[in-house]
């Protein structure tokens, strides 16, 4: 049987010869793109937004920290400045339905000067239309109206009053209209005069003064309208001189635009609401009228400012010699993604229109790229599925939250929507994404491609070496001081044990380039021009010291004997395990004591964790993983008969992972073979069915742990971990716990089974079947299959009850 083998200090961290590299700092180095080891996502990427269909949107996901933002967008500008720039959009009024404004496409850079030329165009007119109207030849035509129609009334009275004449009837106009009195010698007679002409005359009096009564009604009935025509061509003169008026200036506008059929046809639009509304533009009746009507009645802002519905709303504005544009949204509410329609306080009253539609996001980047971070979008309130309703329909509607959700039942804008041709990138987890993508059908189909990020490259020779040109990169850009050889070497080394390993490199950017910030911020206080390998050193010294202060506490318990662990002598049922924990970005090996009882019972393995609730699924499965390993390795011809209890002593918080299977495994049989296990060796590594013994995580921190512990009690040349076979790849300890180990004062072990372990912990053979299939009775396993023997034995007679001690009759 093989045993454990103990670990020499070179294989306790993977060294960086400094004489390996070709330079003597980065200064001599090249400099190369930050996505160090991003081949697949560069591929992604390049892929996402190359392809032009619907759907294909990209996702980026990888550990926050990585640079994603920076890297994706170095691309999206090198794809971006190659393009086109997309149209500008404006709004303008749709004077026949003011609630729902028109959006106007116009090539780029043209938004704004539509807008300043339409507003040039207003303020002439508000000259040119009270001029034309102010013109002798507008008041000549207009007196000339006014005088036909006048002549038209007074011809038809005139005849009237000349057959009354004829007839002997005056036509008087009295105050209350027009009446009829019979005459003698020129003057009205009396009423009794007229009483005393003969019968024959008065009747005549009155048929002459009852045709006259219709005449004349008939030409008072004609007098309204004679009025209206009156009124209607007047108002078609005002029409006549307000178009010529507004004509020219209106034609050499859509000269400017002839090549723009939706700008021609506002203008038209334009040029009939000018017509048909030009008391706004002549004296006395604009705005200050406007502003006294307004006050009296707020209803629309139009009424307080005439000329308003005129203006255009360069909603999107672009430089044409830009390129695609690149808009990245930190903030994306639903408003700031699809644009909002803001509200004015006028006279107590809110009011809004088309000039005061504000755009999002979306607006910005049509025709272009946005970027946005996952997380920040899925917290706030419905923009998820507001992106994704954009999306699919391909365009952009402004509309209110409130109106979405039915909560407001005010009448408000709705404008036209904008076609939308944009490729959305989203940089997040990778967590999120695979939530999103297991929850939401539609994510799947509207972002299509994954980039992935790697979290480490390789470290080889060569990846060493492309390491350290990344590391100049970066001390380039952040505008450091170089490292020099040292520093390179200490920095890879600590790169790969960020990554919890010897054979990869963290290209974490945020962590490598603080280190180099804070490498070179020491660098600065000693004067020195470069970075070198101390000051690499200093520098992660000072961001442990920063956040090791729960580490201190927790060794000083321990130390003081608050908490409860053994670092010499030997315990039957109790082993030290390791556990790792994690407080922010800092994590931490500590100790903990485990233990085990064991008594006759029905074969019931109890995980004390499980039964309070403290412990995870995981841990759970790692004590259920024993149950199955003890019954088929000790019990295979009788009842596994024992209750036995496993719990980690002075735990207060969860417990989770498998990492402590192996512990609690040496425990429990400590505990059923009564064999003592020392208590100078810490054990981790999670154990299998068949006795394996398998690889952990954090077993640089879980060493470290320990080995803090003992040098807290003193050393006494017997301690050390046991760890993993397979996790000696991925160690790369503490210098000081190197010196330890060289000094023979600390050791690490790994193991490959169960029982290389044991016989360490034990000092006795493991013991292995022989032909018989039975363990060595002076082996621990022999020990612990005897006992267990013992038990299924007790149990069988418990069974049996009293009658099966006393003799059978005639015995």
């Amino acid at each position: 049987m093989t045993k454990a083998r103990e670990l020499s200090p070179a294989e306790l961290r993977r060294r960086c010869d400094p004489r390996g590299f070709p330079f003597e700092t980065t200064a001599e180095l090249q400099e190369i793109p930050l996505g160090l080891g991003q081949e697949r996502a560069v591929e992604a990427v390049r892929f996402g937004i190359g392809i032009q269909r619907e759907g294909f949107n990209l996702y980026a996901l990888g550990p926050p920290g990585m640079g994603k933002h920076s890297f994706v967008r170095s691309f999206l500008e090198e794809r971006a400045a190659a393009q086109p720039t997309p149209d500008d959009w404006c709004y303008v009024a749709r004077f026949e339905d003011p609630i729902r404004p028109r959006a106007l496409r116009l090539p780029p850079g043209r938004a704004v000067a539509l807008k300043a030329d339409v507003a040039r165009l207003v303020d002439e007119l508000k000259l040119a239309i009270p001029a034309a109207f102010e013109s002798e030849d507008y008041r000549n035509r207009r007196k000339t109206l006014e005088t036909r129609f006048g002549e038209r009334s007074e011809k038809a009275f005139a005849e009237i009053e000349r057959r009354a004449r004829e007839h002997g009837i005056a036509v008087v106009r009295t105050p209350v209209g027009i009446a009829l009195a019979p005459t003698r010698e020129g003057q009205v007679m009396e009423p009794d005069d007229f009483q005393k002409l003969p019968e024959a005359e008065q009747q005549r009096f009155r048929a002459e003064m009852s045709a006259l009564q219709e005449e004349i009604q008939r030409v008072v009935s004609a007098v309204p309208q004679e009025t209206r025509r009156q009124r209607e061509a007047l108002r078609e003169l005002d029409r006549e001189v307000a178009s010529f008026a507004v004509g020219q200036l209106l034609e050499e506008l859509r000269a400017r635009y002839a090549e723009l059929p939706q700008v021609l046809d506002h203008l038209d639009a334009l040029r009939q609401d000018l017509i048909e509304n030009l008391e706004a533009f002549l004296p006395g009746k604009g705005e200050a009228a406007e502003a006294v009507a307004a006050a009296l009645a707020p209803k629309r802002a139009a009424e307080k400012r005439p000329f308003r519905r005129y203006d255009v709303n360069a909603l999107v504005a672009r430089d044409a010699e830009r390129g695609a544009p690149i808009v990245y949204e930190d903030h994306p509410t639903v408003s700031n993604l699809v644009g909002r329609v803001e509200h004015q306080s006028e006279f107590g009253s809110l009011v809004t229109d088309f000039t005061l539609i504000r755009p999002g996001a979306l607006h910005r980047a049509n025709g272009g790229y946005l970027v946005i971070d996952a997380r920040r979008l899925l917290q706030q309130p419905y923009a998820w599925e507001e992106l994704k309703r954009t999306l699919r329909a391909r365009q952009i509607r402004i509309e209110s939250l409130a109106q979405a959700l039915s909560l407001v039942s005010t009448v408000s804008l709705e404008p036209e929507p904008i076609p939308l041709e944009t490729k959305v990138v989203l940089v997040g987890e990778r967590h999120l994404y695979y939530l999103l993508a297991q929850l939401d059908p539609e994510f799947s189909e509207l972002f299509k491609v994954a980039a992935d990020f790697e979290d480490a490259v390789d470290r080889d020779g060569e990846g060493e070496q492309t390491f350290a040109r990344f590391l100049a990169t970066v001390a380039r850009r952040e505008g450091l001081r170089p490292l020099d050889r040292e520093a390179v070497a200490g920095t890879v080394e600590q790169a790969a044990r960020l990554t919890g390993t010897s054979y990869k490199l963290t290209v974490h950017l945020d962590s490598i380039r603080d280190l180099l910030q804070e490498a070179d911020h020491h660098a600065g206080v000693e004067n020195a021009d470069r970075i070198g390998g101390g000051h690499v050193s200093s520098a992660i010294e000072a961001q442990i010291r920063r956040a090791d202060r729960v580490r201190e506490r927790s060794q000083e318990e321990i130390q003081r004997g608050t908490v409860l662990i053994d670092t010499s002598g030997a315990r039957v049922g109790q082993v030290n395990g390791l556990s790792v924990l994690q407080l922010g970005a800092f994590s931490f090996g500590r100790p903990s004591r485990i233990t085990a009882r064991v008594r006759l019972g029905s074969g019931q393995l109890v995980d004390i964790e499980r039964e309070v609730e403290l412990g995870g699924p995981i841990h759970s499965k790692g004590v259920l993983i024993l149950a199955g390993f003890l019954g088929a390795h000790f019990a295979r011809e009788h009842p596994l008969s024992l209750h036995a209890s496993l719990v980690f002593e002075q735990s207060y918080g969860g417990i989770e992972g498998d990492s402590a299977s192996c512990a609690e495994l040496y425990a429990l049989l400590s505990a059923i073979a009564e064999v003592p296990l020392s208590q100078s060796v810490a054990v981790t590594g999670s154990v299998n069915q068949l006795g394996q013994v398998q690889p952990i995580g954090g077993v640089n921190e879980k060493i470290e742990g320990f080995f803090d512990v003992c040098r807290r009690a003193g050393f006494t040349g017997g301690q050390g971990v046991l760890i993993p076979e397979t996790n000696v790849k991925h160690l790369m300890l503490r210098a000081d716990v190197l010196d330890a180990v060289a000094r023979g004062r600390f050791h690490v072990w790994s193991m490959q089974t169960v029982d290389e372990g044991l016989e360490l912990l034990t000092g006795m053979p493991a013991g292995e079947r022989g032909q018989e299939g039975r363990f060595p009775e002076a082996s621990v396993n022999g020990k612990v299959a005897a006992r267990l023997a013992a038990f299924a034995e007790k149990a069988r007679s418990f069974a049996r009850g009293p009658a099966a001690s006393r003799p059978e009759p005639g015995a």
